[in-house]
């Protein structure tokens, strides 16, 4: 454990290599106030978390999922960003899943654990159809999110899954929050990209509710 605190530390430091005061600058109008923000740019922390894949010690798989809890744990962006980069999805068991999902401060984080993580996670399908089930924006859009990229990947979901999709997208097209009805968009692109019956199935439920489907 020591040696994971030991780690963590460092890379924190390393992030002062990165600092791009613009952009953190930026954020902070933008309303997202993390407890400390370096600005780090999501390519610099890409490579960071390769060069720490590449350097983990055997077994691999243990070293980065302790290292990603703990990164997780900090209540800094680049920690946490780096914590989704590096949690193997086949280790981190549902109930982790759900303690992330509820501690996530903002939509850019909610954003990088779908694309990071919660896609390629053993259980993706049934997280993702909970989630857009919520009436919590961060759930919502990582919902669609992680639908979006199944979809993509072409997973055809079934008849139940069809109907859910289709009600919550709906019902997300229809709601409060900016973020989540772009995603629920770009998630009904992708689903009618799955063939013609998709394509014809989103069309109609948009048309439902006065909405061009492009």
């Amino acid at each position: 454990m020591e040696d994971v605190r030991d780690k963590v530390k460092e890379i924190k430091q390393s992030f002062r290599l990165m600092m791009d005061g613009a952009v953190a600058q930026s954020m902070r109008d933008k309303g997202l106030n993390y407890h400390l923000n370096w600005g780090a740019t999501l390519p610099r922390l890409k490579a960071k978390a390769e060069e720490l894949k590449a350097n983990s010690q055997e077994p691999k798989a243990k070293s980065q999922y302790d290292l990603a809890i703990a990164l997780w744990k900090e209540n800094v962006r680049e920690c946490k960003i780096l914590a989704t980069m590096l949690m193997p999805p086949e280790q981190m068991l549902p109930g982790v899943c759900d303690i992330w999902m509820e501690q996530i401060p903002s939509q850019e984080i909610a954003e990088q654990a779908a694309f990071n993580l919660w896609q390629y996670l053993p259980y993706a399908p049934e997280k993702a159809y909970q989630w857009i089930a919520s009436d919590q924006e961060y759930y919502q859009l990582c919902g669609f999110h992680v639908l979006s990229r199944l979809f993509m990947n072409g997973q055809e979901p079934n008849e139940r899954g069809i109907n859910e999709f289709i009600d919550q997208s709906l019902s997300a097209l229809q709601g409060p929050y900016m973020s989540v009805r772009k995603a629920a968009m770009q998630s009904l692109q992708r689903f009618a990209e799955l063939g013609l019956v998709y394509e014809r199935m989103a069309k109609s439920a948009t048309k439902s509710i006065n909405l061009d489907f492009l």
